[in-house]
This record gives structure tokens, sequence and C-alpha cells, in this order.
């Protein structure tokens, strides 16, 4: 099942590529949420994470993410994984652009042995 949320990008961390050849990459979103602005991680793996080059703080997005879950050493984790980024930016005449960011995202298990 697919979730969508739009924000501002607030941080952009640089790709981890781990010794099983797993790579990752995070972007972090300012979800407007009332009186409490939310800033919420998103991952992006493998080949997701060349989305994010194209990408600069600031800018405003709608991502697609899908909820993961996972049991490590008796603790449970949950990543919200990202696969699709939508832009939006103002051009001279006041209408919104939108630019598509898609890549199919094929059900993927990792077995490695990072928590995350």
């Amino acid at each position: 099942m697919a979730y969508e949320l739009s924000g501002k990008v607030k941080v952009i961390q640089d790709t981890q590529t781990f010794n099983s050849g797993f790579t990752k990459r995070e972007m972090v979103v300012t979800v407007e949420d009332g009186k409490y602005p939310q800033d919420i991680s998103l991952e992006f793996v493998q080949d997701k994470v060349s989305l994010l080059d194209s990408l600069d703080v600031g800018q405003n997005v709608t991502v697609t993410f899908d909820i993961r879950g996972r049991e490590y050493n008796g603790r449970y984790f949950n990543n919200l994984q990202a696969w699709k980024v939508q832009t939006e930016t103002s051009a001279g005449n006041h209408s919104d652009h939108h630019t598509s960011y898609d890549q199919s995202m094929p059900e993927t298990t990792f077995d490695d042995d990072v928590p995350f």
C-alpha cells in the first residue's frame, strides 16, 4: 500500500553504501501539521537514491512511499521507504508545475545485518 506526504525538503543526506552492497540515502521533509510542523525522515534504497540528485533543500515536494517493518535482535523497526518524488515550482504565470521522478518499486527483501 502506497502513502503520500507533501512538504518542504529540510535535509538531504549523503548516500551510504554498506559492505553487503546495500545502498541508501535519506531525506527529511517538513510537513505542516497545525501548530507543530513534523520533520519526517524517508529513505531511498538501491536505485532509488538517484531520485534525490535533482532536489534542493527548501524545495516543495510530494513523496510517495511504503511503510516497511522488520525485527532485528528482538527489536522492531519501521522505515518509510520512498520510491517517487514530485516537485512543485511556481512559474511566472503563478501556475504550479509538477515534475515527477518515478521508478517502479519491486518488492524487495534485504537480508543484511544492519538494523535499518
